[in-house]
């Protein structure tokens, strides 16, 4: 036998640090917690052919550093200091930027302390391969570890330590490369303190460490000029902006400490900022205290918020509370006079303390006033990099083809932003680029957010550049998968099979053996992820067994490794008009997980007994194995279901299906489910590899789709009552909250004046009956538009913990369930996965994930998920507007070559202003903001819009909502931001294209 010593140092001999504190535990116990460093003087410094270090598998950091910055000819190694990375780090992640950087532990532990966003950026930094980053543990060394001594700040102690660092890294390196009679001086490169924190570089040249601000650094770099614009505004010796010489335009942000002690107290409230995208000059905050968002009437009161930003509001007394504005105020043309550098203080302040004239409305400002406020501070900024355009109007005309430094405006794509002040050196090489900007500060003496350049996109409507800047807008995460995610799929790779049956393989352990069943799959057209199948049969006792079989997609994707952990970060699929964004990579997403027919694949079924009258006699669920024997689109599962001729068992299965899945659906709807609309189109395509859009129509839905969402609700359903049943403290469950009346009050005054028609929206049940009665008879169309109006009413659908909240708001509105969950689309939905695993646990599978006892795991994982299910479906929808936005285009060109004229479409008003209309082209599913600059008259009452006539003898066309007009669209190119834009204008009852 080998014999084994293991040999450990005399505890005498070791050297630690000791820490002691006192902390009170959740149930108010103080416990005393001691903490021991044990430091050792044999962590490598990261050096290549270092003959003191223990070498390292593989050295980052190559022997001489950088040689090609002009003030280190010898070469250097750059290390930064916490606020570099917070403040630099769109600098750091450049490829441009190409020094070797040294991250102290002190940093990397402060940065994630300081910012988690920012924290995991840093890491995959310090994971690219493409940059040299090394982490040294100073911390753990005991050369360089510091203790806090007394009267200490801790950042004044992070200060010292990364100044410790840095002064060890010089003196190492000189020690390593000593000087040998007979040979030629060693050259010895620099190590480099990167800070802007003018105290530490102080402090750090009475030491006699080589340091340097971000600026002066970038200045003396070979690209230097690109660098230069990735500076975040307010880096050490910026040249301040013209404003910052005024006296206030907005007043002074509380501090946190005040916010917080005024929410607590309820005078303050606090919530997420939501601009007005009719009106720049207003904005709202929800808060659960007033069934009405607070509203924010000029520039004063929003103080400084962005779109998204969690804000602590003041609520005025009621008697100042005001109804919102009743007028289109577009930020491009209001201020596309403005100067970047406009030094007018005046001007300033007046376009700041602005807001819209209220005309006096006696009969509804009672019942439409809002509660007024104002933001008094910023609990949590929404800031990030946003897709924009240079304002042309902006550039120093005497200056438009130099490269010197100026002062230009950023446009944002969103009309929820502000304009962003930008100083870059390549204004006149961005102009007509898709760019991106990060805000880096607001000053309460400037008008305007000042930010930074980032990086150019591409041509703007280049599909390329409009695609990235789409993803990049909504924070889609879209890099290829790594190494490490990918190193998790099967080492088979596409030749996976299912292993033949025997008793003692782990992949047929507990599952049952569904070949035989005459299952299949319905999905909409070039379908690849097919993640659910279908199957009926008639059983002896004249009861009905239907299941539904959904991609054993959890057998694939274990808890807790790298590809699990980037399926939670993404959390779904992103569907764009002609690319999809893939949550899992695609070898089991469009392979190993889909569905696919004459294939054998890993399942996980639910199986019903069901009454021939639909109801549930028992169910049941079960890993399984199936064979898929047809994939249908939609329109060939019609056309099978209808044909008579067709006597086979499939198509005897769809018509069973079809059968039980109209009783599944009229019992929910007599429970008070509500059937809600909403605009879906469809796009041709020129050619799968053009992708260049040609026309676009409305989506036709058959009596299949129909079917297959009822057996998908009922699956969900099913499982939900499952999982909660065995963990009622952790369960993931969908709910859709019941929506406040206040929502519903506009939509029912319009109804009512327009149409004589009541909405009730006592219950789902009463809106769902109310809906079922708004109807036009000789406009089919009006009851479609109601509901799309009546889902912009409602509030998102949400996942959460079962344990997180009452259990008598677990209900989902919309369905008219007690209980929902989603189940059935694991390939493109992560809590789908989470649903899956607890599912296997509870019927006893396999264990359930500790992950998945905890409720704050669970909160944070569903948060997530939340946000990136909100955004994804704002892509898909942006996507898809891009798109038809491409086809009117060659729509249009394709009527001008044949000498038709405009193209023109039939639309519905939805809404009417002071000095314009809002349509709804169905046909389309496409939104219109139509202006009038012409003298109107506007009843806001009765909701009408009035054009007095221009000829003697002519009428005055007064149009209101619900009216049917004809539009022309036309794709324009916008004269700042060089993109196209879809415009609108009447043509019946009246051509307002010259108004």
């Amino acid at each position: 036998m080998v014999e084994i010593t293991i040999r450990k140092r005399q505890r005498d001999d070791a050297v630690f640090t000791q820490r002691k504190f006192f902390k009170k535990t959740a149930r108010g116990k103080v416990v005393k917690v001691i903490r021991e460093r044990y430091l050792r003087d044999d962590v490598s410094c990261g050096i290549e052919k270092c003959r003191e270090c223990v070498s390292t598998p593989r050295p980052h950091l190559p022997f001489s550093g950088a040689v090609d910055h002009k003030l280190f000819p010898n070469g250097h190694f750059v290390l930064p200091d916490t606020n570099v990375f917070l403040a630099q780090m769109d600098l750091m992640e450049s490829n441009c930027f190409k020094a070797p950087v040294i991250l102290l532990q002190t940093v990397l532990e402060e940065v994630r302390h300081r910012s988690l966003p920012l924290y995991n950026r840093l890491k995959a930094l310090m994971k690219s391969d493409e940059k040299h980053t090394w982490m040294f543990y100073n911390e753990f060394r005991s050369e360089t570890a510091v203790i806090r001594e007394a009267g200490e700040t801790p950042n004044d102690r992070n200060d010292r330590a990364i100044r410790i660092g840095a002064a060890w890294y010089n003196t190492h390196i000189s020690l390593t490369r000593p000087l040998i009679r007979g040979q030629p001086k060693p050259i010895l490169p620099t190590i480099l303190l990167l800070t802007d924190d003018v105290a530490n570089r102080l402090e750090a040249e009475k030491n006699g460490i080589p340091c340097s601000s971000v600026r002066q650094y970038v200045e003396g770099m070979p690209e230097s000029a690109q660098l230069v614009d990735l500076l975040s505004v307010g880096s050490d010796s910026i040249e301040p902006t013209i404003a910052a010489g005024r006296p206030p335009l907005y007043p002074e942000y509380l501090s946190t400490g005040a916010l917080m002690a005024g929410i607590k107290a309820g005078q303050l409230h606090q919530g997420h900022f939501n601009a007005n995208q009719f009106n720049f000059l207003e904005g709202s905050v929800n808060v659960e205290v007033y069934s009405k968002p607070i509203l924010l009437i000029g520039r004063e009161n929003m103080n400084r918020a962005v779109q998204g930003d969690i804000v602590a509001v003041e609520v005025f007394s009621e008697q100042e509370w005001k109804a919102p504005t009743n007028e289109v105020v577009d930020q491009d043309s209001t201020l596309k006079n403005d100067d970047a550098d406009d030094s007018d203080e005046e001007g300033e302040r007046v376009l700041v303390n602005e807001e819209v004239p209220r005309p006096e409305v006696p009969s509804r400002a009672v019942s439409e006033k809002q509660p007024t406020g104002r933001v008094i501070g910023v609990i949590k900024r929404n800031w990030r990099a946003y897709v924009c355009h240079i304002d042309r109007t902006s550039l120093n005309s005497s200056t438009t083809t130099s490269l010197s430094q100026q002062t230009v405006f950023a446009t944002p794509v969103s009309r929820l932003l502000p304009r962003i002040r930008m100083r870059t050196r390549q204004a006149p090489t961005l102009l007509g680029q898709k760019i991106l900007v990060t805000i880096d500060k607001w000053d309460i003496t400037s008008r305007y957010p000042e930010g930074h350049f980032v990086r150019a996109l591409g041509k703007v409507e280049s599909k390329e550049a409009e695609q990235e800047s789409l993803l990049l807008e909504f924070d889609v995460p879209y890099r290829p998968f790594g190494k490490a995610i990918l190193d998790c799929l099967p080492a088979e790779g596409e030749q996976w099979l299912v292993p033949p049956k025997s008793d003692d393989n782990p992949n047929w352990r507990d599952r049952e053996d569904l070949r035989h069943l005459n299952i299949c799959s319905i999905d909409p057209p070039g379908c690849q992820d097919i993640d659910d199948a279908l199957h009926a049969r008639r059983l002896k006792n004249g009861n009905i067994e239907a299941g539904v079989h959904i991609a054993d997609v959890s057998h694939f994707v274990l808890p807790d490794n790298p590809m699990d952990a980037e399926a939670a970060a993404r959390g779904t699929t992103v569907y764009l008009v002609d690319k999809r964004i893939d949550m899992l990579p695609a070898l089991l997403g469009t392979n190993l997980c889909s569905l696919r027919p004459f294939v054998e694949r890993l399942a996980f079924s639910v199986i019903w007994e069901l009454t021939p009258d639909a109801k549930i006699v028992d169910v049941r669920f079960t890993k399984s194995v199936i064979a898929s024997k047809c994939a249908f689109t939609y329109e060939e599962a019609q056309i099978r279901k209808d044909d008579p001729h067709r006597q086979d068992e499939l198509t005897d299965s769809i018509r069973l299906l079809n059968t039980i899945a109209l009783k599944l659906k009229a019992g929910r709807m007599a429970a008070g489910a509500l059937n809600l609309a909403s605009p879906e189109v469809k796009i041709h395509l020129d050619s799968a590899e053009s992708s260049d859009p040609i026309d676009v129509e409305q989506k036709e839905m058959r009596e299949t789709n129909s079917l297959v969402e009822e057996f998908m609700l009922l699956a969900n359903i099913s499982v939900a009552q499952r999982i909660l049943e065995a963990f009622p403290q952790t369960a993931v469950l969908r709910r859709h909250m019941p929506p406040p009346k206040a929502n519903f009050e506009k939509l029912q005054d319009i109804l009512q004046k327009r149409r004589g028609i009541s909405l009730d929206v006592s219950s789902s049940g009463a809106l769902a009956t109310s809906l079922d009665k708004c109807i036009d008879h000789k406009e089919p169309a009006f009851n479609t538009l109601v509901r799309i109006m009546a889902t912009r009413c409602m509030l998102s659908a949400e996942y959460f913990c079962s344990g997180s909240v009452s259990k008598d708001t677990f209900g989902h509105y919309g369905l008219a369930s007690l209980i929902y969950t989603h189940f059935t689309s694991p390939i493109r939905r992560y809590a789908d996965v989470l649903v899956h695993r607890q599912l296997a646990a509870a019927i006893s599978y396999c264990p359930l994930h500790a992950s998945l006892h905890s409720k704050s795991h669970v909160e944070r994982t569903l948060d997530v998920v939340n946000k990136r299910h909100r955004m994804a479906q704002m892509a898909g929808r942006a996507s898809v507007e891009f798109y038809v936005g491409l086809a009117l285009k060659a729509r249009a060109e394709k009527s001008a070559a044949l000498g038709v004229g405009k193209v023109t479409e039939e639309a519905f008003v939805i809404r009417t202003f002071r000095n314009g209309l809002n349509v709804f082209v169905s046909k389309l599913g496409i939104e219109g903001l139509i202006t009038i600059k012409r003298e109107t008259r506007f009843d806001a009452d009765n909701y009408t819009f009035t054009i007095p006539s221009s000829g003697v003898q002519g009428n005055d066309i007064e149009i209101a909502v619900f009216d049917k007009v004809t539009v022309s669209i036309e794709v324009e190119k916008d004269k700042n931001t060089q993109r196209g834009k879809v415009k609108m204008s009447l043509m019946k009852p009246i051509d307002s294209s010259d108004m």
